[in-house]
């Protein structure tokens, strides 16, 4: 037998033209607006004992809650109020994902999951080298605020970055230390972002719930007129913005063709334009 509602519950009206699942949503609507979860979000089973209502009609209204994005839940934890803070990305400039992070007030951090030189030629033909030439391998997983953000790969020459194998990637940017330890700089390049439903292995890197997409984002990296960097990225949907900036002068345009990266066989001839 259920148990008796809550007195912080509304009693849900079972005579009602409304489901129960979207009165119990509008009541957990309710209860957030008047910040009564501030420090936990109940789970399943005490929103169930809470309401008198079944799971299945406690799932309904948190799967709303998480498309609205009000809560965030990963399989196997408690659900739990969404982030105020968004990570930001400008469209059509070059940005480094660890100061996008600390702008929004988050603490940046990774776990390196690999750093390496090896070959791999799709990437080198992508960056116009031959297929056989070294480069340097850096794998992350990128956490801000304490939380799974992106799991995060990028190849450069070896012949270039080499001396990146000593760095704690740990908490750094990328492009900090090859600056520094490098001398080299990435002056432009070529990005895609398109919106994905990641794999099994990148739900569990990024804690995603099975319903929840996320963002892949390819980038070829430009330095000195040349190709430099290849980076893969995925980013959850549900903590990362992409903005654009338009002006009555300027106005605004999309270049569909940035989206047409080079695929490994057919080098683009354009690609060093930065």
């Amino acid at each position: 037998m259920l148990d008796a509602p809550s007195p912080r519950a509304a009693r849900l009206d079972r005579a009602g033209p409304e489901p129960l699942w979207a009165q119990l949503l509008a009541d957990l609507r309710s209860r957030v607006e008047a910040g009564e979860f501030t420090e936990t979000f109940p789970g399943e089973l005490e929103l169930r004992d809470q309401y008198g209502v079944s799971r299945h009609t406690v799932r309904e209204a948190l799967r709303e809650l998480r498309a609205a994005g009000v809560v965030t839940a990963a399989r196997g934890r408690p659900p739990r109020l969404a982030a105020d803070t968004d990570i930001e990305q400008p469209l059509g400039a070059l940005y480094s994902l660890f100061a996008s992070v600390e702008a929004a007030g988050l603490e940046q951090r990774s776990v390196v999951r690999a750093l390496e030189i090896r070959a791999d030629a799709h990437v080198a033909v992508r960056l116009g080298l031959e297929e056989s030439t070294p480069l340097l391998h850096l794998e992350r997983l990128r956490l801000a605020g304490g939380e799974p953000l992106a799991h995060d790969r990028v190849w450069l020459p070896a012949a270039v970055a080499a001396p990146l194998l000593q760095v704690d990637f740990s908490h750094t940017a990328l492009y900090h230390e090859l600056a520094g330890r490098c001398g080299v700089k990435l002056s432009g390049g070529r990005e895609r972002l398109r919106a994905v439903l990641p794999s099994a292995l990148e739900r569990r890197l990024l804690d995603l719930p099975f319903d929840e997409a996320a963002f892949s984002i390819d980038r070829l990296g430009h330095a000195g007129g040349r190709p430099l960097e290849w980076r893969t990225t995925f980013i959850r949907g549900d903590r990362f913005t992409a903005v654009a900036e338009f002006s009555a002068r300027g106005g605004y345009r999309l270049d569909l063709r940035a989206f047409d990266l080079p695929s490994p066989s057919t080098p683009d001839p354009k690609a060093s334009s930065g």
